[in-house]
């Protein structure tokens, strides 16, 4: 599969076709003719304009007042990416690596940044090659664009920096050797504009809600296991009593566990409860607002990718070169802060349900196992996943609301949409870790309802679990089983 590199609104769901896929990348016909049209235009401007352009013919940040000699453009750029280049901590994992070369290349496409078609096409030949820059987890405040990840990212086009292939870490020059490729010479604006941008940020916020998605689904399912398993009523997800409401994600919510539960033995069997926790009787609201929470956000996420987000922002039609902020991370920082928010719900109401579970309720075994006292069963997973969503709470503290002003002051006010972005990634890893936590225990509890059956979809549901992994009889060594919890989840 190619996938060309156009002005067609890249969608989620389309990134995360390219990403499943292996797509290579290509520029299109447009996207050919709109960069070579800007560079040209670029050229022209600095042989008539005398008045300075600021990261063209000027220093950077608060150095912007001080012009430069046209001799020394090209070192001015490679300068700025050299010494941008300081990226500390974890190394960013690949898939985010591709995505930020891809929305980076996406980004550059638009004929508004500058740059030569080389550096573009550069940046696809290391996308095609799967030749990953090696980038650092910390250093970005989120304004002036990521500047230090994204300095690591385009280290190797100047032969510089690291780059991981085939699982090894090697000097880019290396890479560029094996290749027969040569470092890129920038041009003016080059540096400024693969280093302004928000692609570090965005490219964890299109990963994140990737996995968002596949959870917000999956949750539903497992909230539907557990809600039988627990012997739970159905009448909290009538269409009427959501409907009147008139949520979206709620009335949605209400008529997938409907759907789900349809023909269950278990659900139509008399109940002697009136009502349910609401951890099971409000799984429509809960469940609801995070899917209106991710829907939201997946909207302004798409919007940032389908954007030139470098500075200064070229309009050659118009004959315009402006500086401006739209490299300030704000419009996805305070969305990814909203998006953990929502992540963490959705595990912390999971995490309700597991301890419900194994309360010894219901005609449920305490700690759902035959035997509790010699066995202790599902006790710990339990903990587990308490200690998760308390971890996650702290994690939900709005990065989006700091700001430590930089650049003697130039820069006075940042987003930290950075911090935001890593902070969500882990964030959505645990709500991952609570999901599969609970279906472990929803499937055991399951078992205890026999002979009565859950409906066709929640028990192909829980015999395609049981395939990975087994019913607990007596006391064992659980993580394994959590782990293959978390891969089964992955994998469907």
């Amino acid at each position: 599969m190619n996938h060309e590199i156009s002005s067609e609104w890249l969608t989620i769901e389309k990134v995360e076709e390219i990403l499943n896929q292996h797509a290579s990348l290509s520029l299109s016909e447009e996207a050919v003719e709109r960069i070579e049209k800007c560079r040209r235009y670029l050229d022209e401007k600095m042989e008539s304009q005398t008045d300075p352009i600021y990261g063209i013919t000027t220093g950077f940040g608060s150095l912007c007042n001080i012009s430069i000699d046209k001799e020394s453009l090209t070192q001015l750029q490679k300068n700025l990416v050299m010494s941008h280049a300081c990226g500390l901590g974890d190394r960013v994992a690949p898939q985010i690596v591709r995505l930020m070369l891809l929305l980076k290349i996406q980004s550059l496409s638009y004929g508004n940044s500058g740059v030569q078609l080389a550096t573009v096409q550069r940046l696809i030949d290391f996308y095609n090659a799967d030749i990953l820059p090696v980038v650092f987890s910390q250093g970005s405040l989120g304004a002036s664009g990521d500047l230090a990840p994204l300095a690591n990212l385009s280290l190797p086009l100047l032969g510089l920096g690291e780059v991981m292939r085939h699982g090894h870490i090697i000097p880019a020059s290396e890479a560029l050797d094996n290749m027969g490729w040569r470092p890129i010479d920038l041009q003016s604006k080059e540096g400024l504009a693969l280093l302004n941008g928000t692609q570090f940020m965005s490219a964890h916020a299109v990963d994140a809600l990737i996995k968002a998605l596949r959870l917000s689904r999956q949750a539903d399912k497992i909230a539907a296991m557990s809600l039988d398993a627990f012997d739970g009523r159905v009448d909290a997800f009538g269409d009427e009593v959501n409907r009147v409401r008139n949520h979206k994600g709620q009335i949605e919510t209400a008529a997938t566990i409907r759907e789900y539960l349809k023909g269950s033995e278990i659900a139509a069997h008399p109940k002697k409860h009136v009502q349910d926790p609401y951890s099971f009787r409000c799984i429509p609201q809960v469940h609801g607002a995070a899917k209106d929470t991710i829907a939201y956000v997946k909207g302004k996420i798409e919007d940032e990718i389908n954007s030139p987000t470098d500075n200064p922002t070229i309009f050659p039609d118009q004959d315009i070169i402006v500086s401006a902020g739209n490299f300030h991370g704000e419009p996805i920082a305070l969305p990814m802060d909203f998006l953990a928010i929502a992540l963490a719900e959705l595990a912390n109401i999971s995490e309700r349900r597991i301890y419900k579970l194994i309360s010894g309720v219901r005609q449920l075994p305490s700690f759902l196992v035959a035997k509790p006292g010699v066995n202790s069963g599902f006790m710990i997973p339990q903990y587990a996943a308490a200690s998760i969503v308390s971890q996650n709470k702290g994690l939900c503290w709005p990065n989006s609301v700091d700001s430590i002003p930089s650049s003697q002051g130039q820069e006075d006010h940042v987003s930290m949409g950075s911090n935001a972005a890593t902070k969500l990634i882990r964030v959505a890893e645990n709500a991952e870790r609570v999901l599969a936590i609970e279906l472990f225990n929803a499937a055991q509890a399951l078992d205890f309802r026999r002979p009565l059956k859950s409906s066709d979809t929640i028990e192909e549901f829980h015999t395609a679990f049981r395939s990975e992994v087994p019913f607990i009889q007596t006391d064992t060594v659980m993580y394994p089983f959590i782990e293959k919890s978390v891969q089964f989840l992955r994998q469907n």
